[in-house]
This record gives structure tokens, sequence and C-alpha cells, in this order.
């Protein structure tokens, strides 16, 4: 933006600037005319006419370097904002592609939940309602894991190794006796690398 904006001020300038020098270039003209037409007769009138005519070269001069200045300075801003606009172009293709894969991950993510909350359902619908309710209420204290793996005499709910009292209980309790972590009080779920 602001090097579209400094090329857009230079090529007002540089307008401005063409313009003072048509203005001078055109007087010059209309006074060369005058002095050549033989319209003029005082020796005094002649004499500021060829001072004016020197006058107005030098000061188109100027201004014509003026030009040439702000021409540059725009070609350098025009060079700048191309170079940008690539720029732009290729971080905005990147943005796309990212855009287009986080989507394409969400359709997955979407569909992926979708598999698991059938399968819950099918899971659940085999729970008894009691069991289901527990689960429930542990999984909305606990941040939405109401069980967790009993592994290797590990509770892989808090990552806390169960001592031998706790471990004692569990190999004593009936295979379908539901047991919960003393620690952070999630059912664990039992199986052959529980360690017991």
């Amino acid at each position: 933006m602001a090097a579209q904006t400094e090329e857009s001020d230079c090529a007002r300038e540089q307008t401005k600037a063409e313009q003072d020098v048509d203005q001078v270039r055109q007087r010059a003209v209309r006074d060369q005319q005058r002095l050549d037409s033989g319209s003029v007769r005082s020796p005094k009138d002649l004499e500021n006419l060829q001072k004016e005519l020197v006058s107005l070269a030098k000061r188109q001069g100027d201004l014509e370097d003026v030009v040439l200045e702000v021409m540059e300075r725009r070609e350098s801003a025009q060079e700048r904002v191309a170079e940008l606009t690539e720029r732009v172009g290729a971080v905005q293709a990147k943005v796309d592609d990212a855009t287009a894969r986080r989507d394409s991950a969400q359709r997955g993510l979407d569909d992926e939940a979708g598999s698991a909350a059938k399968e819950r359902e099918v899971v659940a619908g085999s729970v008894p309602d009691d069991l289901l309710k527990l689960y429930e209420k542990i999984r909305g204290q606990q941040g939405g894991v109401g069980a967790a793996r009993l592994y290797q005499r590990r509770c892989e709910g808090c990552h806390i190794e169960l001592n031998i009292t706790e471990l004692n209980e569990v190999r004593a309790a009936a295979a379908d006796t539901v047991v919960r972590c003393e620690n952070c009080r999630r059912i664990l779920v039992r199986t052959s690398e529980s360690g017991l």
C-alpha cells in the first residue's frame, strides 16, 4: 500500500512537473515568435525579451531536471510495487494452500468425529445405564476423559502408579466389577497389559 501510494504520488508530481515544463516552453516559443516577428522595436523591450528568453531556457532546464528526478523515483517505486505484488502473490498462494490443507484436514476430522460418534452410540448401547451415567459424570469432572487404561500398574489418566494395596484390590475384584483409580477417580479399564 505504501509503495503504491508512493508510486501514485510520484505520478502526480511527474505530471505537474511536465505541465510546468510545457508552460515555460510555450511562453519561450511565444516570446521567440515576438522577437522573430519584428513587432518589438524598442531596444529596451528587445533586451528585456532576450533576457526573459535566457531566463526561460534556464528555468526549462531546471524543470526538466526535476522531471527526470521524479521519473527516476517513480520508476524505482514501480519496481518496488511490482516486487511487493509478486511477494504478496507468493504469500497468498501459500495462504491458499494452507487454507486448502486445513479445510481438508477439518473434513477428515469431521468424518472421524462422525465415525467415532456412531461407534460410541453402538458401544454405549451395550453398557448398563448406571455405568454409563457414572462414566459421563466422571468425564464431565475430568476434562472429557471418564475412563483410563490400567497399563503396567499405572493409571493412564493421571499417570500415577498404583500402590501395592490398590493393586491387590484390583486383582481381587471380579472381572465385571467397576474399579476406579484412587488418585483421579477415573474408571480403570483392565487389560492383559495391566500388570496384575
